[in-house]
């Protein structure tokens, strides 16, 4: 039996969750888009919520193609409102979209999302050791960072708390505990 972080034994989809992608370094920019808009629809509420949903989000946002996300029209974000299948929350749909803008523009400026949201870890995976999940932050002195870059450059729900959710799931932290089988992976 595989020692596994203990945040992820409630349900088989968090298990897989946690075994295949999370913490695992992630380069390309549609996963990376796809994160940022997630975990800004998780604020306020927990990853199962949103991991159960996560098909769902896919289907209504467009497979996360930022190019069709930002240029979303009034008449989609009332069809996003009604559809009971994700989180209809005004400001999260509305944040979604002036974040596809602002990535794409990111994207432009710096040639990929990947250079420029990894340059806040030199581009490398911080690695952690923490021995129990009480030792995991919620936030860190360099989430603080990302989160206040985020926002200067005119990203929504992006606090401090999404940004080290972030870079947990997308492998610019290692916050796997040391004796889980993730951690050496």
């Amino acid at each position: 039996m595989k020692k596994r972080c203990a945040w992820c034994e409630s349900s088989d989809l968090y298990r897989k969750y946690h075994d295949e992608e999370w913490g695992v370094p992630l380069h390309d920019d549609d996963q990376l888009f796809e994160f940022l808009i997630l975990e800004g629809f998780q604020a306020g509420l927990s990853w199962s919520t949103i991991l159960n949903k996560r098909e769902d989000f896919r289907i209504a946002f467009d497979g996360f193609d930022a190019r069709i996300v930002a240029e979303y029209t009034e008449e989609k974000v009332q069809e996003l409102l009604k559809n009971e299948k994700i989180i209809r929350n005004k400001l999260k749909v509305r944040a979604a979209i002036t974040n596809a803008q602002h990535f794409l523009r990111i994207q432009k400026e710096y040639g990929s999302f990947d250079k420029y949201i990894w340059q806040f870890t030199k581009h490398q995976t911080l690695k952690n050791k923490f021995k129990t999940l009480d030792e995991v932050p919620a936030t860190t002195d360099l989430s603080d960072v990302m989160s206040k870059q985020l926002k200067k450059n005119g990203f929504k729900f992006v606090g401090s708390t999404i940004c080290y959710a972030f870079m947990q799931a997308t492998g610019m932290v290692n916050d796997h505990v040391i004796d889980c089988f993730r951690y050496e992976e």
